[in-house]
């Protein structure tokens, strides 16, 4: 039985993701800030985990690696979105997303490195938002200036991605490393108005998880996405 190892199943796409990897025969360790989750399986653990501190990091990590568990799959789904419909960029929003969405998640994962199965798979929700080619394409309509913090986290995110892939390859590691844009989810961070189920969402990000693509991508829709 494989396992997957997914941040902030709590809602959203995460919860969507837990449940799908439970319906396909999967053990699931799933991440919320409180250790709890609204639903139940005998293959799903729930720890807890505050991205945004480093001591919350350290012990979910010390707690993760005592059951001896070696993921599959890393799914890097936990973030935030704190200056949504904003133009004008906050310093203080800016540190506390990059501290979420950035340096915990970063952390989170070179900790959890070492307990991965060797031809390991992890896998970061990054976002269009990150994207710099796609600033170039989208007009005045799609307000590429909304929401600064935001797309400065992912698009520092999607670097990482890189520099990740790169490494271990250097390293000589089977481990792959990708990025993911979900689309316009709807949930909690993506509004009513969203035309994506966390459903569907899950189900493109369960396929890539499970699959062995060229390392280093960014993907939307079973296709490399633009930087």
């Amino acid at each position: 039985m494989k396992t997957s190892l997914i941040t902030g199943v709590g809602r959203g796409i995460g919860k969507a993701l837990a449940q799908r990897s439970l319906a396909e025969g999967f053990t699931v360790i799933g991440t919320t800030q409180t250790g709890t989750a609204d639903y139940s399986h005998a293959n799903l653990q729930i720890f807890k985990l505050d991205l945004s501190s480093p001591q919350s990091i350290a012990e979910c990590q010390k707690d993760l690696c005592g059951t001896g568990a070696k993921p599959d799959i890393l799914i890097n789904n936990a973030g935030v979105l704190l200056d949504d419909e904003e133009t004008h960029l906050d310093a203080d929003k800016l540190r506390q997303t990059l501290e979420v969405d950035v340096i915990g998640t970063a952390d989170f994962t070179e900790k959890m490195l070492p307990s991965l199965a060797p031809d390991g798979h992890v896998v970061f929700l990054s976002s269009q938002a990150g994207s710099i080619t796609d600033m170039d394409n989208i007009g005045d309509s799609h307000y590429p200036y909304h929401y600064p913090a935001y797309k400065i986290a992912k698009c520092a995110l999607n670097m990482y991605v890189r520099t990740l892939a790169a490494r271990l390859v250097h390293e000589g590691s089977d481990t792959i490393v990708s990025a993911i844009h979900p689309g316009w989810v709807k949930t909690d961070m993506g509004g009513d108005q969203a035309p994506v189920t966390p459903e569907s969402a899950a189900d493109a990000i369960f396929k890539l998880a499970t699959s062995r693509p060229e390392t280093g991508q960014f993907w939307f829709n079973g296709k490399k996405f633009a930087w």
